[in-house]
């Protein structure tokens, strides 16, 4: 699937998860649709005095892809990040985390590196026969990550959702399906990143990690990233963001600028499912992505 296909194949997913607008730079509502093939169901402009142009999903309407075939797992059950971030507002930057879960985050972000890289298939089987914290009693199966193992960019979330759990896959909920798009706004699709997250195992009815399991998880991460020696990270939601700045503040705080992880930028975001409860903060993330594409360009 062209790219053309694949964003309009993610705008008509977004209407059916009840996004009523996308909010677009250094485009006009007539281009961005243009970009689908499309046409507008309706005329669309601009909001007054905003200078992001406020788009209708409703106004990308054109032919459906081309058939693909069907997926082998079954249909959600369940908006696995969505509910990962909902439980506490923490999660999305907000004031719900206790002071020492980003102090134990810190440590970990300035833990000496390893002595030798190890390999992922060998990170992979050492992770999915885990059980050195409480995680490993509830889970379904150990959701390590997924990628190009050679890629410039790797994204880290926080931990596994409901439908992660059950697919081995990370973020393929909603949110998971509005990371591919934004991700497509600065260039990128998922064949050509590495998706993971802080913690491999998914929390109990998807509560914030804590700081032991944060701990023990932590080298399993460490280890993914030496071994793929990205060029650029980026940190969606608070706890990875806290991780790998070693710093405590919020997301609010953390984003907007260039920290670093053992030499590499790092470049920090909301999660995406906080983006579907709050589509106000999608304008910050778009800057987030461009701030991490630019220092990726500067970096190649």
């Amino acid at each position: 699937m062209d790219e053309r296909a694949r964003l309009a194949a993610l705008l008509r997913e977004l209407k059916e998860l009840g996004v009523a607008e996308l909010f677009l730079d250094g485009l006009t509502a007539e281009e961005a649709v243009s970009l689908t093939g499309a046409r507008p169901a309706a005329p669309t402009s601009p909001r007054r005095g905003n200078p992001l142009a406020a788009v209708p999903v409703e106004a990308f309407e054109g032919p459906p892809p081309p058939a693909s075939p069907a997926p082998e797992t079954a249909p959600e059950n369940e908006p696995a990040e969505v509910a990962a971030s909902a439980g506490s507002a923490g999660s999305a930057g907000g004031p719900g985390a206790s002071p020492d879960s980003g102090a134990a985050a810190g440590a970990r972000a300035t833990a000496g590196p390893a002595a030798e890289a190890v390999s992922l298939p060998v990170l992979r089987e050492e992770a999915t026969g885990c059980t050195k914290c409480r995680l490993a009693e509830g889970r379904t199966q150990v959701v390590f990550g997924r990628g190009n193992d050679a890629a410039q960019l790797v994204i880290v979330g926080e931990a596994p959702g409901a439908e992660e759990d059950r697919t081995g896959e990370p973020f393929v909920g909603p949110a998971g399906k509005l990371l591919d798009l934004l991700l497509l706004s600065a260039g990128f699709d998922r064949e050509s990143v590495y998706i993971c997250n802080v913690l491999k195992c998914r929390p109990p009815s998807n509560r914030d990690p804590r700081p032991d399991e944060v701990a023990t998880c932590a080298p399993y991460l460490h280890g993914q990233l030496e071994a793929i020696g990205p060029r650029v990270l980026l940190a969606v939601g608070k706890f990875s963001a806290q991780m790998l700045t070693g710093r405590e503040e919020s997301i609010g705080r953390l984003r907007g600028q260039v920290h670093s992880y053992r030499g590499i930028p790092v470049v920090a975001t909301y999660h995406p499912a906080y983006l579907l409860r709050s589509p106000q903060a999608t304008r910050k993330t778009w800057q987030d992505l461009q701030l991490m594409r630019q220092v990726l360009d500067e970096h190649a």
